[in-house]
């Protein structure tokens, strides 16, 4: 599908199923006088805070901390095995169970004891960090948070298993972004600079506070893409072991895609060096592999990029909200989306005569309900000039951070 021009420097991919208000926020960082080029806006693209989600912003001389957002590295990961379909049983629950004892969720949540500590990568950044933080980093690593973060088992079309994942820089990350943004709207007061919207602010090329920030948000992100490896490595443990061998020589991994969706990078494109920034976008060079999720109940895409420079080598995280959190909890069920997961191993599976836990964990889950999501395969199609599919995945197994 064609990209539209509907402001003179928005790009949008996907525009019928794009919001009035989602056009307007993107429109307002297209005109800031640093955006060298057009804000290219994927088909999954929305509302969000800070930013809009599911935009790509080209800078020239300068960013913006709340475009990448409080999640700095966040991303996918994604596994493919040589397990076959057939080589599981028919529920999956207790391997449910086990991930849950290997990669904790929630809000805060983290090892009693740094684990895989040795795995974190090395400090580069430039804010010094408390003894509380230096904890925080060390329990949180290779835990998955909370809201739209998973653990999910799945098959594709030929009946192959992969492990899929999405998560980010915990704790840590929020915490670094929250200090940088904070720094770029005091920046923002001291100029005089009036902006359309606070969340613009902007920190300028050459300053000490830039340079602060890109050293800060350039480790968050490796320590967003570890987090991730750790915890795929722990799942694929499990998943071993659950089918019958822990043993490497009887199972192995085929293909490993890791990927962030919160970040900027400094490209060439155009002729020119640019910041762009993805925020719930990916980057989709030609033959890049990449990640891109529904919803827990929808199923995901294995995709590799397509080069689309009108798009800055980018495309869509994933199927993207239609309803805010709130509008989710007011107007779905927990009844439809203990329907929408029947047949799956999720955080209300296990003995089914236990309906109490069924709704207590669709209660809790009832903002990431399908419903609450764009048509992923509208979404698919939308893009179709900037990736191509190479696998499409059916959940079995859906971990749900809570």
């Amino acid at each position: 599908m064609s990209p539209v021009l509907v402001e003179p420097k928005l790009l949008v991919w996907g525009d019928r199923g794009i919001e009035q208000n989602t056009i307007e926020q993107a429109a307002k960082a297209s005109r800031l006088p640093f955006v060298n080029g057009h804000v290219a806006l994927m088909p999954d693209a929305h509302f969000g805070m800070g930013s809009t989600v599911g935009s790509v912003i080209p800078t020239q001389g300068a960013v913006i901390p709340a475009a990448i957002g409080v999640d700095i590295g966040c991303g996918m990961i994604a596994a493919e095995t040589d397990i076959h379909v057939n080589g599981l049983p028919d529920s999956l629950d207790k391997l449910h169970e086990w991930i849950a004892k290997v990669v904790p969720a929630g809000v805060g949540q983290g090892w009693e004891r740094g684990y895989g500590w040795n795995k974190i990568p090395l400090y580069k950044g430039d804010t010094k960090f408390s003894t509380k933080q230096v904890n925080t980093i060390a329990k949180q690593f290779g835990t998955l948070g909370s809201g739209n973060h998973f653990v999910e088992v799945c098959e594709d079309e030929r009946g192959a298993v992969w492990v899929v994942l999405h998560s980010g820089s915990r704790g840590i990350g929020n915490q670094l972004a929250v200090h940088h943004i904070d720094i770029a709207r005091g920046n923002m007061k001291q100029m005089f600079i009036t902006l359309e919207d606070k969340d613009l602010a902007y920190l300028v090329q050459g300053t000490p506070e830039f340079d602060a920030y890109i050293a800060d948000m350039r480790w968050s992100q490796d320590y967003a893409a570890a987090n991730r490896e750790k915890m795929m490595d722990n799942v694929l443990e499990q998943l071993y072991g659950f089918v019958g061998g822990t043993d490497e020589r009887l199972y192995r991994e085929v293909r490993r895609i890791n990927c962030h969706h919160n970040y900027t990078v400094l490209e060439h494109h155009h002729g020119t060096d640019l910041w762009i920034t993805r925020k719930g976008a990916i980057r989709a060079r030609e033959g890049d592999w990449g990640v891109i999720p529904g919803s827990m109940a929808t199923g995901s895409f294995i995709v590799q990029g397509l080069g689309n420079p009108a798009s800055y080598d980018s495309a869509s995280h994933g199927a993207g909200r239609r309803m805010s959190r709130t509008k989710a909890r007011a107007e779905l069920t927990t009844e439809s989306l203990i329907i929408r997961m029947g047949g799956k191993a999720w955080n209300g599976s296990g003995d089914q005569t236990h309906y109490d836990r069924q709704k207590a964990a669709a209660k809790s889950l009832v903002d990431e309900h399908p419903d609450a999501y764009k048509d992923i395969e509208a979404v698919m199609e939308a893009q179709s000039d900037l990736v191509v599919v190479r696998h499409q995945l059916t959940q079995l197994l859906n971990y749900k951070g809570v």
